[in-house]
């Protein structure tokens, strides 16, 4: 019997939140019939109503007992939420997609992108985790390139907007925006700096080296996902006063020289990416433009002036939605198109992964 996306339950944990919201418009628009849903959130959202597709859900309080005749259950809440959730969920028979960091750097748990790495779906134990939503669009972009001519190093700048931090600093952004503009201190709780007109070159807290735990996870996620532990990797994760959509400055080596026409069509062809690339009529990849959009955007391509091996690019990508809730629906399609909604116990050595 084949199995299809509509003939699945499959439980929403975080479903008033910002990605949880993305997560439903996605899915209106991607498929044509929609599977049994469950809307999960915390004791506040309890007995709220969501129309997804004409059909209205009541959200319930997200407990270790909502996954009875749940076959996929996307999570979208803390890390300390997911470490009490997941488990049971998958002790109910549930497959979990993870968007937090809670399990990413298990070895038993594949990290995914699908256009990068689908096939490590095949040797879940229940859960797979989706990357940061600042790692995905660097890989995606990255792996076209790596696949015919290895990179050895990374450097990259982000600047991530406030909505990657969750649904009040993005209220907090347009507060702050509106106190500065009449005369008034900004107030600053969901950030612990002022983000309204300012930038701020922290992301997460600091470790003993310098980088933050942001920077550290953008560098073990990108290595765990192209299965290149040997990539050299350098961020520098910078917070701006932007809503929506995530960009990056990224600096490329790869072990031979690469064009950047080459770059271009290699990426032209990759599914997942739009080349945005004619700088002399001002074309290039901005969060305005993006926002909304399902692709990774690159543009500004250029030779590397520094180095013989090196191109030099600009991403963005909107983190609701490919950093967050359309790279969990396409982890589910991914899962349904290989037939492993189940763990098969058999792979759980994992072919290829981390070589």
């Amino acid at each position: 019997m084949t199995v299809s996306i509509k003939d699945l339950t499959i439980a929403v944990v975080g479903a008033t939140g910002a990605v949880g919201t993305e997560f439903f418009r996605i899915a209106e628009r991607r498929y044509a019939q929609l599977p049994k849903i469950k809307a999960l959130a915390s004791s506040r959202s309890v007995g709220k109503r969501l129309t997804v597709g004409g059909r209205e859900l009541v959200v319930a309080e997200a407990t270790e007992d909502s996954f009875a005749g749940v076959d996929i259950a996307f999570i979208g809440v803390t890390s300390e939420v997911s470490r009490r959730l997941a488990p049971a969920a998958v002790a109910a028979g549930a497959v979990v997609i993870d968007d937090g960091s809670a399990f990413r750097m298990q070895d038993e748990v594949p990290l995914v992108v699908p256009e990068v790495n689908g096939a490590d779906v095949e040797w879940h134990s229940g859960i797979i985790s989706i990357p940061n939503c600042s790692t995905t669009p660097l890989v995606v972009a990255a792996h076209p390139l790596h696949s015919v001519n290895p990179i050895v190093r990374i450097v990259a700048a982000t600047y991530q907007s406030v909505s990657g931090a969750g649904g009040a600093p993005m209220v907090e952004l347009r507060e702050q925006a509106q106190d500065v503009l009449d005369g008034k201190p900004a107030k600053t709780e969901a950030i612990s700096q002022q983000i309204a007109f300012n930038v701020i070159p922290r992301i997460d807290q600091f470790g003993e080296d310098g980088y933050t735990f942001e920077e550290q996870k953008m560098r073990q996620e990108t290595q765990k996902i192209m299965h290149a532990p040997t990539i050299r990797f350098s961020a520098t994760c910078v917070r701006v006063p932007v809503y929506v959509t995530h960009c990056a400055a990224v600096n490329l080596e790869f072990e031979n020289p690469m064009s950047p026409d080459e770059a271009r069509q290699l990426m032209r062809e990759m599914p997942g990416i739009t080349v945005l690339d004619d700088p002399a009529h001002d074309a290039y990849p901005m969060p305005w433009d993006v926002t909304g959009t399902d692709d990774v955007f690159v543009g500004r391509i250029r030779q590397d002036t520094s180095h013989p091996n090196g191109l030099v690019m600009w991403i963005a990508a909107d983190n609701l939605r490919k950093g967050a809730a359309l790279n969990s629906l396409q982890i589910a399609e991914e899962l349904v198109a290989r037939n492993c909604l189940k763990p098969d116990r058999a792979k759980r050595v994992k072919s290829g992964a981390g070589s």
